[in-house]
């Protein structure tokens, strides 16, 4: 009997060898637990509500202030760096550039401003803990902006119109303290930015027919956007980063991405920004968050310097992503698909050995990067890198 089962046994494998194989195009059939796991992302547009901690959050008199100050170079000592130097409206909110670079080149990507009021820490390493803190800071960067508090104060003072538009926004003229005029036009441009939102895609639409069965728009979902989107939430685990319905969970991990800026200077990521938005007077702990409970001050005052945290970047989210390039914290990757085969080819031994070591080399055939890439690109909606952007108003100050 044994013969006679060795031979049966080769000959199945023989002739498995000499079937064909599936095709590319077979169509994809996710189990439960894919499909539990795709419907974590979403449904889009998300709903967000004022930032409780900047008080004129959601005014339109403060948005249309901000929107003007943030195509306003007149903070830049030479008086030509405004913030759309390195965030373009058609360049989705970004400046293509591996490193930003304003009055001097920074260390890091300039980050595409986008679905601002779903993030709880702000920059790659988490250097703010709100959005107008994040927007204070470039003001203030000798290598951004380059100002001061007395040059804003002075420009809100004098300048065209801005002295009118501040008392629309904050209710009040401009005040004497510098400090607080400063303040408050980063809380007027954070405002602004919180309408730079992004639309729906064709994921967005797969994923709500997949909720309620609707088998007609599954199908004209690409097979090879369900191929790579089966990896992104299976086998190859990018959905553990990259979760809920903005692609993030807001947190630092350790991406196996060297992050040497230059020969023998590292950027040390999340360990630095705890350290800076600890320190910081503009935190949401100080006097100038407009939350009187501070319940939007928990995180900063439980987050904790670790070792760990060597190294670590923000999660960007994922949505727009193809319209996003370069790559990582330091831009280092031109496309997409040198960003998966990254992950393809980790090199494991790069990652923190006491770190949650999340990540593993997914050693992917040049289809499924092809797959994954595919998925990617349908998390893009139809204005692309064209943002648009709230039209300015009418306002009585001309």
């Amino acid at each position: 009997m044994r013969p006679l089962i060795l031979i049966a046994v080769a000959a199945a494998a023989l002739l498995a060898q000499m079937s064909p194989a599936a095709s590319a195009d077979e169509p994809v059939r996710f189990t439960d637990e894919e499909t539990a796991r795709i419907l974590a992302h979403g449904p889009w547009p998300v709903a967000t509500t004022r930032d409780p901690s900047n008080r004129v959050s959601g005014d339109p008199y403060a948005i249309d202030l901000g929107r003007k100050l943030f195509f306003d170079p007149r903070f830049s000592p030479n008086g030509y760096v405004a913030c759309v130097a390195c965030h373009q409206p058609d360049r989705a909110f970004t400046d293509t550039l591996p490193r930003a670079h304003a009055l001097a080149p920074v260390d890091r990507n300039a980050q595409a401003l986008a679905n601002l009021r779903l993030q709880r820490w702000y920059g790659w390493g988490g250097t703010s803990d709100s959005l107008w803190m994040a927007t204070l800071r470039p003001i203030l960067d000798p290598r951004e902006l380059g100002s001061s508090p007395a040059v804003v104060a002075n420009g809100m003072r004098t300048g065209d119109t801005m002295a009118c538009r501040y008392k629309l926004a904050f209710k009040r003229p401009v005040p004497d303290d510098d400090e607080t005029v400063l303040v408050d036009v980063a809380k007027a441009l954070a405002a602004f930015e919180e309408t730079l939102t992004t639309g729906r895609t064709p994921f967005d639409e797969f994923r709500d027919a997949l909720a309620r069965d609707d088998q007609v728009t599954q199908a004209r979902y690409p097979e090879s956007a369900k191929r790579g989107l089966r990896l992104f939430v299976g086998r190859g685990n990018c959905a553990f980063c990259h979760s809920g319905a903005n692609f993030s969970n807001g947190e630092f991990h350790d991406n196996g991405v060297p992050y040497f800026i230059r020969p023998g200077v590292a950027d040390p990521g999340r360990h630095e920004g705890i350290r800076n938005v600890r320190a910081s007077a503009f935190n949401l702990l100080g006097r100038y968050n407009d939350d009187a409970t501070r319940s939007t001050a928990t995180g900063t005052r439980y987050v904790q310097l670790e070792s760990r945290s060597w190294g670590e970047f923000r999660t960007p989210s994922l949505r727009n992503v193809a319209v996003t390039a370069p790559y990582m914290h330091d831009g280092r990757f031109p496309t997409l698909r040198d960003v998966v085969r990254h992950y393809s080819e980790l090199d494991e031994d790069r990652l923190h050995a006491d770190g949650e070591r999340i990540l593993r080399r997914l050693d992917l055939t040049p289809n499924e990067i092809n797959d994954l890439v595919a998925f990617l690109e349908t998390l893009t909606d139809a204005d692309g890198e064209r943002r648009p952007m709230v039209a300015p108003l009418k306002v009585d100050c001309e």
